[in-house]
């Protein structure tokens, strides 16, 4: 295997010099026998269109030349060695500007967003991660944070869970409501076997998407061409995918359905508890051509997300060396939450030319969503000898019970209607209108009681043997029931366009966007812009800068408040932006990288503070806060080893909020510096065995303090002004070693049983290979006797190895 720190050492530039030319017309088909003339030398272009050339010593003029066409010229400086020159041939009745163009990879949606990070959709099916392969993916890049492994959730540039949108084919898509802590959570939306392409914005997006603060996440599902069959079976579930297409290929469908089962994994917690967690989802997409101008398309979406726990016994060894302490606690009681979701979008596509598009989608939700439990617990908390190891004192001992019976439906649909418009290749005008109809209904009844040495002292700490007449309260309780049927209006217009500055290339996108949303009465406007230049130097390099106003608009969480109740008088979050960005394309031993950079600025008022504890959110129903976010994200990506993409990160940036005037503290995302990669590496004598591998470092998020109740029993937002800690740094690394058995380049199979298969492929995955114990949130334990909180660590998974075969056929 090659040695990871050689990835970093500088590499001789490739020996050669040539210029790579590619000639298409405005339908993108090959143009064969067009004329070239450079350096005294004439060329012509293959039946591909495509042509090398050597270059000359000194810089010279390119010129493309053909009959019926409008010419091409271009000067061509000696370096970089290596340069590829794409021509876009126009009839020369027509009085379009001819450019030369970035051409989109064929089959692929046009992506005019400037921000926007491809991520390889086969990586995602690759890549060893118990969250998800895509979301798996985004916790390796600069820009994105998560502190558990089991979560498909993720923090983008100090943003919280809330604030990432998620598109299939440009619908946006809502995850699970009630999710507490990420052993609940189950398969990921995103199904890899189905997906074509994956664009992801850290930031700065265009005005289509829509109102959220942080990034957005576009996932566009493939068409088959063909019939094919595909599937998984592994230690923690199992999958299978078929899809066919009929032979004139205007009919296509594609099929999946998902188990999980997270048991095995949940076992390599310190903990004796049962879990019994079981996932399953299937997804279709189908697709119909009727002719060249219409088109159908439908995609559909079933999941039962089930979770059940019964805890009997947890001990926790924590403190340090010279006061090791540990919680020992026992159990009765379970947990038993079902969460189900269900999806439908029909759409119409209608392209009456090259010039006009138009896409109708009808669509609609529902989230179902219980959470019930009822858990009686008794603890005790000791210290011990550092030498002996022997028992010296009891802290303190308790109990208490914690019960919920939370019940929420969630129901959306309506319809969006889009427009584009495409006057020449390189020129788009956008707009968009969409309709929701939404109706949430909400039912909470959670509470928890503790004795009077336990967990916390709900009232005054009374001598042993004397009456305490008071009142015995809970620590807290939040009731609710709640019904709301709003509506929620947005628009969008957006124009962006590739042209020539001089000899620098110029792309623009700018437009605007407005939403009304009749719960709270608001109506927020968004203008937001893009601009890149590529300037004509010898190195190659692009300059972005993006921004504009981003608001996260209130919906479920935001308003409801710590009593349980939604307040309408909730207002949008909003974040003013501003991100620079720089790409730098090189070669280095005779392979393409790319190193990115991005410095960003949030500027962020109307805020509504929160707890995170775990993967859950809860919000105080305020606009009582305002914060500012600043960092620098920087990326190297290419062909760390040849033919196949890794990638290496790093990150440093702080988040910080202002409750009521008090003064800045960082915010509960507040992510600091951070280190992550994802390496591919194959044996270059056996090419069949190989490896990818994540590793991630990051610093501890803000714990802030153990819940502080008032005098009516609930949440203190003072209390992270009086007390803040952070988790410890989180570290984990994940392994993937597969052997390919059969494939369609170097293993192929003919004839028999195996040559029905196109891959047959036997993997192990190593998950937290070097077996760290993380930490997500701490669980904080009073002592009555001191009055001081102990934070007790929730722990992650151990190692775990996974066994999984793939096959296609």
């Amino acid at each position: 295997m090659k040695k990871i720190l050689f990835l970093l050492l500088v590499m001789p530039v490739c020996a050669y010099s040539q210029i790579n030319i590619k000639v298409l017309d405005e339908n993108g088909k090959p143009v064969s026998e067009a004329y070239i003339s450079y350096n005294n030398q004439n060329f012509t272009t293959d039946n591909n269109g495509f042509v090398k050339i050597p270059i000359a010593d000194s810089e010279q003029s390119l010129s493309v030349q053909k009959a019926s066409f409008r010419g091409f010229n271009k000067n061509i400086k000696i370096n970089p060695k290596v340069q590829n020159v794409n021509v876009l041939f126009v009839k020369t009745e027509r009085e379009t500007e001819i450019q030369e163009v970035v051409f989109q990879k064929k089959g692929k949606p046009k992506i005019t967003d400037l921000t926007s990070i491809e991520i390889s959709s086969k990586e995602a099916q690759q890549v060893a991660s118990l969250s998800g392969g895509v979301e798996g993916l985004l916790k390796t890049l600069p820009s994105v944070n998560s502190n558990t492994e089991l979560s498909s959730q993720y923090m983008v540039r100090g943003g919280n869970y809330d604030e990432n949108l998620i598109y299939i084919n440009d619908i946006e898509i809502y995850r699970p409501f009630l999710i507490r802590n990420s052993l609940q959570e189950g398969l990921s939306i995103i199904n890899p076997d189905m997906v074509q392409a994956i664009n992801f914005s850290a930031g700065g997006f265009e005005a289509k998407y829509g109102d959220k603060m942080s990034s957005a996440l576009n996932i566009y599902y493939r068409q088959p061409t063909k019939f094919e069959l595909s599937g998984e079976a592994s230690l923690i579930g199992g999958r299978l995918t078929t899809g066919f297409a009929s032979k004139d290929k205007k009919l296509s469908a594609m099929i999946s359905g998902r188990y999980r089962n997270t048991n095995l994994v949940l076992n390599t917690l310190n903990e004796d508890t049962d879990f019994n967690p079981q996932y399953m989802d299937f997804q279709t997409y189908i697709n119909y051509k009727l002719n060249d101008k219409w088109g159908f398309s439908f995609i559909g979406y079933w999941s039962k997300n089930d979770y059940e726990m019964i805890p009997k016994v947890k001990e926790v060894d924590f403190g340090t060396l010279q006061m090791p302490l540990k919680l020992s606690v026992f159990y009765n009681g379970k947990e038993d939450d079902k969460y189900k979701n269900m999806m439908g979008t029909a759409s119409i596509n209608f392209k009456p030319n090259k010039k006009w598009a138009f896409t109708l989608d009808n669509f609609a939700y529902q989230n179902r969503e219980r959470e019930y439990y009822s858990i009686a617990s008794a603890y005790m908390l000791q210290t011990f000898d550092p030498v002996s190891g022997a028992p010296v004192a009891s802290y303190d001992v308790g109990g208490q019970i914690d019960h919920a019976r939370n019940d929420l439906l969630v129901k959306t649909y309506g319809a969006q209607l889009k427009a584009k418009f495409s006057p020449d290749v390189n020129t788009d005008f956008e707009v968009g209108l969409k309709f929701e109809k939404e109706n949430l209904r909400d039912f909470t009844n959670e509470w928890q009681l503790v004795d009077s040495l336990g967990y916390s002292t709900p009232r005054n700490y009374a001598d042993p043997g004397t009456l305490d007449p008071s009142q015995l309260r809970l620590r807290y309780s939040i009731s609710g029931a709640n019904h709301i049927e709003p509506t929620r209006l947005s628009g969008y217009a957006q124009y962006s366009r590739k042209f020539y500055w001089g000899e620098n290339r110029i792309f623009v996108n700018a437009g605007i966007r407005a939403s009304h949303w009749d719960f709270n009465d608001e109506t927020i406007i968004s203008p937001r812009g893009q601009i890149a230049i590529k300037p004509n130097w010898d190195m190659d390099m692009l300059f972005t800068v993006s921004g504009g106003v981003y608001y996260q608009a209130p919906f479920y969480k935001e308003i409801k408040d710590v009593d349980g109740n939604f307040n309408p008088n909730i207002k949008s979050q909003r974040s003013m932006q501003v991100i620079l960005k720089n790409d730098y394309e090189f070669n280095m031993s005779e392979r393409p990288f790319k190193l990115t950079t991005e410095l960003y600025y949030k500027k962020m008022d109307h805020l509504i503070p929160y707890y995170l504890d775990n993967v859950r959110i809860r919000y105080s129903g305020l606009n009582n806060s305002e914060g500012y976010a600043y960092g620098i994200d920087t990326r190297l990506f290419g062909e760390f080893v040849p033919g196949i993409d890794s990638w290496v990160s790093a990150s440093y940036s702080r988040v910080y909020e202002n409750i009521d005037g008090r003064g800045y503290i960082p915010r509960p995302t507040d992510p600091r510096f951070r280190f992550s990669m994802f390496y591919q590496d194959y044996m270059p004598k056996f090419p069949s065995m190989r490896v990818n591998l994540t590793l991630v470092y990051a610093n501890g998020l803000p714990s802030g303090t153990p819940i502080s109740l008032d005098q009516n029993g609930k949440p203190d937002f003072e209390a992270p002004y009086k007390y803040q800690r952070t988790l410890p740094s989180y570290k984990r690394v994940d392994i993937g070693l597969s052997k390919v058995f059969i494939d369609q380049k170097d293993n192929k199979v003919n004839g028999g049983f195996w040559g029905n298969f196109k891959e047959l492929t036997l993997g192990v995955q190593i998950f937290n290979a070097f077996n760290i114990s993380n930490t997500v949130a701490n669980q904080w334990v009073n002592d009555v006797n001191s009055g001081y909180n102990y934070p007790v660590p929730v722990r992650l998974t151990g190692r775990f190895f996974n066994v999984k075969l793939e096959f296609k056929l």
